[in-house]
């Protein structure tokens, strides 16, 4: 443990680290934030220098015990990412976190470092419909077969289904969202690890990549439940104010430093610029994230009441007998902020509900301090195939909710205006 991670020999929260942790203000005149360092490349001290810092830059070989890990170019390593990436991990307890230019920069990279032309990719259903076209529509054209399952099947099942859709081929990943975007469908982490173990051979286990959006790492830690990486989309919660696109991956050494590489030379790295506002934001990621939390547990408890709402898809109604409820409450810390529910009737009931609101905004993403709502059918899923839409639970009259930091009282109030339009 070293000197900015314990006091008197106890080991400080995430929520104490994040204000200083791998930053040292008398190596940059006695600053207490970071400064920007919007810089391209780097001076070196000597040629000698420059060979040593593009050895250990490119993976040739390891620092030796005490050597400096010079910076080189802003394509392989700058302050502000570094100082970023040490604290995402600790987040998670993890060895290593990476930053990215955008969550599908973040998912896309690690895709291509693990899977290989032949092989199945085992993913979890419904996801977000970016991620839901790459597997569908890119991952095929490079002959990777994507083979899905849903929450609440059986590995047996999920066995059963990748020998029937991919037999003979090898599995190159098996990639959750969980909880699934709009639905919060749970998969059990701990049994994606389980298969994955059995799925594997001697010499390799496909990886275990969880999209941890929606609750990390503040309300879930996958690594925990045998993950191999977490992977976000820190346009969300973890930069929480909706002014920067960036993406993270966490996790051990050996599965994040081969992404590493990948980043290199894909250049799917974020920006000095970008790396500063996570830094700040990751100030305040645990205090938004229990506020946003507490007022979802109550817009929830309301529209759960409501006559015009069929139901109401949010992991703090789930109660003992439920599907999810044994996962949830062996793997998630707290119930997130996302709130999804259907109105009774279809898209004409949902679009007149959407555009009747004032308070929230009608706008994609989430995460942010303020409250989105959005229509996934025809917004953020509109890509994704109809059958599969439907079959998944995202139906016409699906409205998502992101829920911010106004006053509950008043989220309500909007709410139930909109509401007696319908």
């Amino acid at each position: 443990m070293t000197e900015r991670t314990a006091v008197d020999g106890r080991k400080l929260h995430p929520e104490s680290l994040a204000m200083g942790y791998g930053y040292v203000p008398r190596l940059s005149e006695g600053a207490i934030k970071s400064p920007i360092f919007q810089t391209s490349t780097f001076v070196f001290e000597s040629a000698a220098d420059g060979k040593r810092f593009f050895e250990i830059a490119n993976g040739k070989r390891e620092p030796r015990p005490g050597e400096p890990v010079g910076l080189v170019y802003s394509r392989l390593n700058n302050p502000d990412l570094e100082i970023l990436e040490d604290r995402l991990a600790m987040w998670e307890d993890a060895d290593r976190a990476l930053t990215f230019s955008s969550g599908m920069a973040a998912i896309v990279t690690t895709m291509f470092t693990f899977v290989r032309p032949g092989d199945a990719i085992l993913h979890s259903a419904p996801v977000y419909g970016g991620t839901d076209h790459v597997l569908n529509l890119s991952l095929p054209e490079f002959d990777v077969m994507p083979v899905e399952f849903r929450a609440g099947m059986t590995a047996p099942e999920i066995e059963a289904k990748l020998e029937s859709e991919a037999p003979g081929r090898r599995v190159g990943m098996i990639f959750v969202e969980t909880p699934a975007n709009p639905t919060n469908d749970l998969i059990d982490i701990d049994l994606m690890s389980m298969l994955a173990t059995k799925l594997g051979s001697a010499d390799r286990r496909p990886p275990v990549v969880v999209d941890n959006t929606f609750l990390g790492p503040v309300f879930q830690r996958p690594l925990d439940h045998g993950a191999d990486l977490s992977v976000y989309s820190a346009t969300k919660y973890l930069g929480g104010h909706s002014d920067l696109i960036a993406g993270a991956i966490v996790g051990r050494h050996d599965a994040v430093d081969p992404v590493a590489v990948t980043r290199t030379y894909f250049g799917t790295m974020a920006d000095p610029w970008t790396g500063w506002l996570l830094m700040r934001s990751l100030e305040t990621l645990s205090l938004r994230m229990n506020r946003e939390a507490d007022t979802a547990r109550i817009v929830a408890a309301y529209l759960e009441r409501h006559d015009k709402v069929r139901r109401v898809m949010y992991l703090g109604l789930l109660k003992p007998g439920d599907r999810d409820h044994e996962t949830y409450r062996r793997q998630c810390l707290g119930p997130g902020a996302m709130v999804s529910f259907e109105i009774e009737g279809g898209e004409e009931e949902a679009f007149r509900f959407l555009d009747s609101l004032t308070l929230i905004k009608l706008a994609v993403s989430l995460g942010g301090t303020e409250s989105l709502a959005e229509h996934p059918a025809t917004m953020t899923h509109a890509g994704v195939d109809p059958a599969e839409r439907a079959a998944t639970g995202v139906t016409e009259g699906l409205v998502r909710l992101s829920i911010g930091v106004e006053h509950p009282d008043d989220l309500i109030a909007d709410i139930e205006a909109a509401l007696k339009l319908v």
